[in-house]
């Protein structure tokens, strides 16, 4: 029994020291080399040795600054590559192109500020992105093009400020997206084009104050609209409307809201539609006007709303009655005209009879 343990450690210490002849210094590699471990390795560019056979690949916490053009062509079958918290500014045309397997690429806690059309080249397998934490300013319709199978793509903490028209259009397949803590200040129609399977947008955190009606209208699989802790003071009431999924769940809660009666009309009338859902309702607050700052919406006194309502329809009546009133003094005074007339050609033909 003795003699059979021996040869099992002996076997065991000869399978490891053969796989870490294969392996980059600083690297742990496992499960028949189809696991490679480099975190924390202190590794300032990408290791050469990696098992060719190797399937998921961790990189994280290293000090990596560039991804240079076909950067893993001997390792093809990766499915996962993991390079979050480096210091990658560069993404190199086509760096990840030999990776027609990769479905998950996490490039968090980076500083990428640009994503040049080549970034997404052979990429077409990728189920998940994440880009979140890095210093991107801009998305077009270049950044993303090659990704036609991506699922979940997270930007967040970024200093997006702009999204052209179409940047997500290669993106039919994409499930949530995830844009919080960014810098966007409005939503034009157009920036969500072509994401039928979206179910989650996350625009929480950003400075957005104005959305136009359509921009959530090609959004039909959408489940959850997060619009928390941004700068709306109003909404239209056709911006939410246009959304036309089964269910959807909104969540408005920290912005600045200015609680007049058109603002109470809004959500009176979303609230009444059954495929909407307002989750964060009760705790929405009003900013302005300044008497009810920190008022909640609900709370907020309808009379004010009514008393407008009651002032709106004296003044239509008055208005109403002062215009049937000068008609009516008009049609009199026609009327009289009218009968001066008569009188007066009754008065010529009596002249004339008596001569």
């Amino acid at each position: 029994m003795k003699e059979f343990l021996f040869l099992l450690l002996v076997m065991a210490e000869a399978s490891f020291r053969s796989n870490s002849s294969r392996c980059e210094p600083g690297c742990d590699c496992r499960g028949d080399l189809r696991f490679t471990i480099c975190s924390r390795a202190l590794f300032t560019r990408l290791p050469a040795r990696v098992p060719p056979t190797t399937e998921l690949l961790d990189l994280s916490d290293n000090n990596i600054s560039v991804i240079p053009e076909r950067s893993f062509g001997k390792n093809r079958k990766l499915r996962v590559l993991l390079l979050q918290n480096n210091n990658i500014s560069v993404v190199e045309d086509a760096g990840f192109s030999q990776l027609e397997f990769l479905q998950k690429l996490d490039l968090s806690w980076n500083r990428i500020s640009t994503l040049t059309e080549g970034f997404s080249i052979g990429l077409a397998s990728l189920r998940e992105l994440k880009l979140s934490h890095n210093c991107l300013t801009t998305l077009d319709s270049r950044t993303f093009l090659h990704l036609d199978g991506l699922q979940r793509l997270n930007l967040t903490c970024n200093t997006i400020h702009a999204i052209q028209v179409r940047s997500f259009s290669s993106m039919s397949s994409l499930r949530q997206l995830h844009l919080e803590h960014n810098q966007l200040t409005s939503l034009k129609s157009g920036i969500f084009s072509m994401l039928r399977s979206l179910e989650l947008l996350n625009l929480a955190g950003n400075q957005i104050n104005e959305t136009e009606v359509g921009v959530f209208k090609p959004l039909t699989s959408m489940t959850l609209l997060n619009l928390a802790s941004n700068r709306l003071s109003t909404v239209h009431f056709q911006t939410f409307v246009s959304i036309h999924t089964y269910s959807t769940h909104i969540l408005l809660e920290g912005n600045p809201w200015n609680c007049d009666c058109d603002l109470q009309r809004v959500f009176r009338k979303l609230r009444s539609i059954q495929r909407l859902f307002l989750d964060d309702y009760y705790n929405l607050t009003c900013k302005e006007p300044a008497v009810l700052e920190d008022y909640r919406l609900m709370d907020v006194d309808t009379e004010l709303c009514l008393a407008e309502t009651v002032t709106v329809l004296i003044i239509t009546i008055t208005v109403v009655i002062t215009v049937l009133a000068a008609m009516l003094m008009g049609e009199r005074k026609r009327k009289k005209k009218k009968q001066e007339k008569h009188w007066t050609q009754q008065g010529e033909l009596s002249d004339e009879s008596d001569y």
